[in-house]
């Protein structure tokens, strides 16, 4: 059965051995028995003690163009960071020297003669992640994209490359809107459930830029890192210190939460207000919009706002407006700009890999399609940068494999039975990983898990278990391929 709620396959996924005589000749790849034997041996080392290394590009989902002789540098800069245990195993391997990662980012235009690309040298943090920040990063008016993306090519200390990542879209815009943002232009406007940066620019200044981060457990503002955060609006009507999430687009006046995206601290409940002139507008209600000023009252204070004090995060009272009541003046450590922001996560692991080819592309699962059932259950894998050398994996087995197109993977789904010699006596969900293997034994690992479920309606009214005797082999063989025909549903989920 097809999970519901999925969408339809591009076209029909047929039994292995037949596809439509109108496509091109396709090829269901597996391995020779001999290399597949390797293979599953690896893997079930990999998934007792998974050796991964993970790139993870956070970025702003929006760029100010330059002009002129002006360089506009993304604000928050593009930060890369390195995690995983798979990068220590590497030092160990290689040697410290060799094993040293630095990098260069810059913009996806290579034809463009004023494209230039920043070197990343990453230091290694108290979190054993490494960090490396492209702070001089730009987009020139004479670029006449209204997107690009962001490249980040990595290579170790011996030379050797490691692979090519990139962000995800980035819309470039000539300055912040100044005018009332309609919902009829979303691309612009700030939803719930999205990730946002913070900074905050004392008289203006690029040089005093301070991000709203986490570091040791509490806020900061730092000068150095930044934190994405997940922007919730928070329905109101809550009982006291209860606060249901809502969905929509966040409009000035709203109460909001933010919960920091790695390491889950939340700020108190606020209220967002729109700025102007250095004053908190109380009466504003349209909606939140990308690189606006802004400013978070504590909900239920009075008057006290988030605030940054040089390098820390403070509670700051402002004073009502003289002349007008719906405004409340702020200082200059109350006003924020906000910004969209996007992460995108890359994994993969050498501890199987032979050949030292670059990494790249690292396929990106995004969903998982399941057709038929039993004894012809396909399943499509749904995602980025797909190619004709990769093969399926669902723990340790290796699924019959055949590449579609660049975002398109189909292949057999194994019978439960290839999962334990004891599956005659099965009566609960097995879950397994999904995995994706190259060739030459890289392994790129997914959010994404496979459940085997037995149908609970099995043998009616009587326990799964029943008292067989031990030598009806054929009668348990005969129950096996009825149950999993037409008894055993197949799940997925992320």
């Amino acid at each position: 059965p097809v999970p519901a709620g999925a969408a339809a396959p591009a076209e029909p996924l047929t039994h292995p051995g037949r596809p439509p005589s109108r496509s091109p000749p396709r090829c269901w790849a597996r391995s020779n028995p001999y290399q597949a034997d390797l293979l599953r041996d690896g893997v079930r080392r990999y998934l007792q003690l998974p050796g991964d290394q993970t790139v993870l590009i956070l970025h702003a989902k929006v760029a100010q163009k330059s002009y002129g002789n002006e360089k506009r540098f993304f604000c928050p800069p593009p930060c890369v960071y390195l995690t995983g245990p798979g990068w220590k195993l590497k030092q160990e391997d290689a040697g410290e020297a060799g094993s040293r990662v630095c990098g260069y980012m810059g913009l996806d235009s290579a034809g463009s003669s004023l494209a230039e690309t920043q070197k990343l040298t990453f230091e290694e943090q108290a979190d054993a992640r490494g960090f490396g920040c492209a702070k001089a990063l730009y987009i020139s008016d004479t670029d006449k994209r209204k997107h690009f993306r962001l490249v980040l090519k990595l290579f170790f200390g011996n030379g050797q490359e490691i692979g090519t990542f990139h962000s995800k879209l980035i819309k470039v815009i000539s300055k912040p809107s100044q005018k009332k943002q309609s919902l009829k232009n979303t691309d612009l406007c700030i939803s719930s459930g999205s990730k946002v940066s913070l900074f905050n620019r004392l008289r203006s200044q690029t040089v005093s830029t301070r991000y709203l981060s986490v570091e040791g457990g509490a806020f900061v503002a730092s000068a150095r890192q930044w934190a994405a955060f997940t922007l919730h609006l928070a329905d109101e009507r809550g009982a006291r210190g209860d606060f249901p999430l809502r969905e929509g687009y966040v409009r000035y006046g709203s109460a909001v939460r933010l919960i920091c995206t790695a390491s889950g601290l939340a700020l108190p409940p606020l209220i967002i207000r729109k700025v102007s002139k250095q004053c908190a507008m109380l009466d504003v209600d349209e909606p939140v919009s990308q690189l606006h000023k802004c400013a978070f009252q504590l909900q239920g204070s009075d008057r006290m706002y988030l605030c940054l004090s040089t390098e820390k995060v403070i509670q700051f009272q402002a004073s009502p407006c003289p002349k007008e009541a719906n405004r409340e003046l702020l200082n200059d450590g109350s006003c924020w700009t906000i910004i969209g922001t996007e992460t995108v996560e890359y994994t993969f692991s050498e501890s199987l890999a032979c050949a030292r080819e670059p990494v790249s592309p690292v396929p990106l699962i995004t969903a998982l399609q399941l057709t038929g059932g039993g004894d012809v259950a396909m399943l499509e894998v749904q995602g980025e940068y797909f190619h004709t050398h990769l093969k399926v994996w669902f723990g340790d087995v290796e699924a019959e494999t055949m590449f579609r197109s660049p975002k398109s993977l189909v292949c057999v789904v194994p019978d439960v039975s290839a999962f334990g010699s004891d599956w005659r006596w099965l009566r609960y969900p097995i879950t397994v990983p999904l995995l994706l293997l190259r060739d030459d034994g890289l392994i790129y690992s997914s959010s994404f898990t496979f459940t085997y479920t037995p149908e609970q309606s099995f043998l009616p009214g009587q326990p799964l278990l029943s008292d067989i005797p031990q030598d009806s082999d054929k009668l348990l063989d005969s129950i096996h391929q009825e149950f999993t025909r037409t008894n055993f549903h197949l799940f997925m989920q992320s």
